[in-house]
């Protein structure tokens, strides 16, 4: 296992470690961790821990019995009993057993939960942890994994609000922490080592892997406390990973003042142009202290790792994968698509790909089936723009006449709909009536991998996050790229440039997120055309539907036995059972990416 830089011998014109000396991990630690000692103990003694733990009981359990619950003073773990019972439920001591601290934001703890139950399908135990409202979203995929036979179990932890400095209950919002309130939530979680640790060290089997989400660079102390090896876990592809890699590693935006000013990705052997606006680098370009403090943090534990979980499939980005573990010097796991999880639980299919959103979605998935039974193969065009954008109301109206002047039967998901004003949501009402039977508007949560897996469905627009960018690979997809902000415009180009499967609505600057607000209106001819091209006739399109249909057959073959996704699931299993083999230790290989 290795905790020094692995990134001090590989060739840069400026080395990312070289950004973050060690002084300035210890100073980010001692701000992270030194809280007001006064309002901690005080917190402390008026408040007791309640920590709910789905542990391994007798997985023939309801789903009642799978939750032990135990009252102990923060920081301290007290027996389960019964709950107890995870070395012998297990296989005893054989299994490995993989400590999962994924973040709350869909695309990351999406992605995070379906790797931890795929892992577990091949014989690990896995223990997801986090606070009450990850967890929350949480249990109800974990319990479905016990039923089924699984070694999965979730452990809860209170957050610390006061000590944070976090609004009480601020991560409890449906879909998001508020952005105004992150700072605050991500030191809320870092308060969390201390018990989970504690927690771990109580309660068999011991661990012997920690996955943490590259946001949680906390997690480096708890994985050298317990002596065990940590790999970061990304839910975006590599490609991403390694342009905002090269931008950094060699200065590219040095001298760059205009945030619009295109550049050109160093380090790649094909030519891709981006601005900073669109990648920044993670954390990078906030106009506040405390978050570049923060992008020096997450970089140290990076390149700290012991390796690297992706949600992707070698086959669909070769070049990239190998690239990116050359760059980092460490090993690159592809496990992805990890959504094909929930196409090969044994539970009935409509109910199984419906769950893999973690929570109910506004509209009855058989409802949702029956609307789709009745539209032709490949007709539909689905809308989403994810779990965090939220389209304006000019965008609303010039969106919803797009649709509805394409002429194609369509399916849109419309987020917080009822927060519009009046004009607004009587335009959505009136659309509504005039494509009654051609369009369905769901307003809320939809069932999004049940949609797509659908032969009526023909095409995707999409904000380009990661898991609706790679949902529409596994479903063989074509998509209308709408990226909003972050690595959401590096997945429009690997979506259009790398693999061809895309038609550009041609945003260029965050819709969100921005740092001086701008309205930026893509007008209803734009979504007219781009519909109808992705959708339509002729060569090009044509072309594009191949493309997409050849890389969904490398996503089930990736994930099936023999391929290269389901060989790297087996990998880390054998690799990180207790008492491995000296030549399977981590952080040392860099081929078989």
């Amino acid at each position: 296992m290795q905790h020094e830089s692995s990134l001090s011998t590989f060739p840069s014109k400026k080395l990312l470690v070289d950004f973050v000396p060690a002084h300035t991990t210890r100073k980010l630690l001692q701000s992270w961790h030194a809280l007001p000692l006064e309002r901690s103990q005080q917190h402390n003694s008026s408040r007791k821990q309640q920590l709910i733990v789905s542990s391994s009981l007798p997985l023939g359990a309801s789903a009642s019995m799978t939750t032990a619950r135990m009252t102990t003073s923060q920081g301290q773990a007290a027996p389960l009993g019964r709950g107890d019972a995870a070395e012998d439920d297990a296989g005893g001591s054989t299994a490995a057993h993989f400590v999962f601290v994924p973040l709350r934001e869909q695309g990351h703890l999406i992605p995070a939960v379906d790797t931890a139950l795929l892992l577990a399908t091949h014989g690990a135990v896995c223990t997801i942890v986090g606070p009450p409202s990850t967890a929350a979203l949480v249990r109800p995929a974990v319990d479905s994994a016990r039923r089924s036979g699984l070694h999965v179990r979730l452990a809860e932890f209170p957050l610390d609000y006061a000590a944070a400095g976090l609004p009480e209950g601020a991560d409890d919002a449906a879909d998001s922490v508020p952005a105004m309130h992150m700072w605050s939530f991500f030191r809320a979680m870092a308060l969390l080592r201390a018990p989970i640790e504690s927690y771990l060290r109580a309660h068999a089997p011991f661990p012997t892997c920690v996955v943490s989400d590259f946001v949680n660079p906390w997690t480096t102390e708890l994985a050298a406390n317990l002596g065990v090896p940590r790999l970061s876990f990304f839910s975006m592809c590599t490609f991403g990973l390694l342009c905002q890699h090269n931008l950094e590693r060699f200065g590219a935006w040095d001298g760059v003042e205009d945030p619009n000013q295109p550049v050109v990705v160093p380090g790649l052997e094909r030519r891709f142009v981006v601005t900073r606006a669109q990648a920044p680098g993670f954390f990078r370009g906030i106009p506040i202290p405390c978050w570049e403090e923060f992008a020096d943090y997450v970089e140290r534990a990076r390149a700290e790792a012991d390796g690297v979980i992706v949600n992707t499939f070698e086959e669909m980005e070769p070049e990239f994968v190998a690239g990116y573990a050359a760059a980092r010097k460490m090993k690159v796991w592809t496990v992805g698509p990890v959504s094909t999880y929930h196409q090969s639980s044994p539970t009935p299919a409509a109910s199984a790909l419906a769950s893999r959103g973690l929570r109910a979605p506004a509209i009855d998935p058989d409802e949702c089936l029956r609307w789709l039974d009745g539209k032709p193969a490949g007709s539909v065009v689905y809308v989403s723009f994810g779990s965090i954008s939220q389209a304006g109301a000019k965008q609303v109206v010039e969106l919803g006449l797009g649709l509805e002047a394409s002429g194609h039967p369509f399916i849109w998901v419309v987020r917080n709909a009822d927060e519009y004003d009046a004009a607004a949501r009587g335009f959505l009402g009136e659309l509504e009536a005039r494509v009654a039977g051609r369009g369905l508007l769901v307003r809320g949560w939809a069932p999004q991998l049940l949609i797509l897996s659908h032969a009526a469905v023909g095409g995707f627009v999409t904000h380009c996050g990661w898991n609706s960018t790679l949902e529409a690979v596994a479903a063989g997809l074509p998509v209308v790229t709408w990226p909003h902000f972050t690595d959401q415009f590096l997945n429009e180009k690997m979506a259009v440039e790398v693999l061809g499967i895309g038609v550009r609505v041609g945003v260029t600057e965050p819709l969100t997120y921005q740092a001086v607000p701008k309205e930026i209106v893509v007008g209803r001819g734009v979504v007219e055309a781009a519909v109808r091209s992705v959708m339509g006739g002729g060569e090009e399109a044509e072309e594009r539907r191949r493309r997409a249909r050849a890389l969904a057959a490398k996503a089930r073959a990736a994930a099936q036995p023999g391929g290269s996704s389901h060989a790297n699931l087996l990998d880390l299993v054998k690799r990180f059972r207790p008492g491995a083999a000296p030549g399977a230790a981590p952080g040392a290989a860099v081929s078989g990416v």
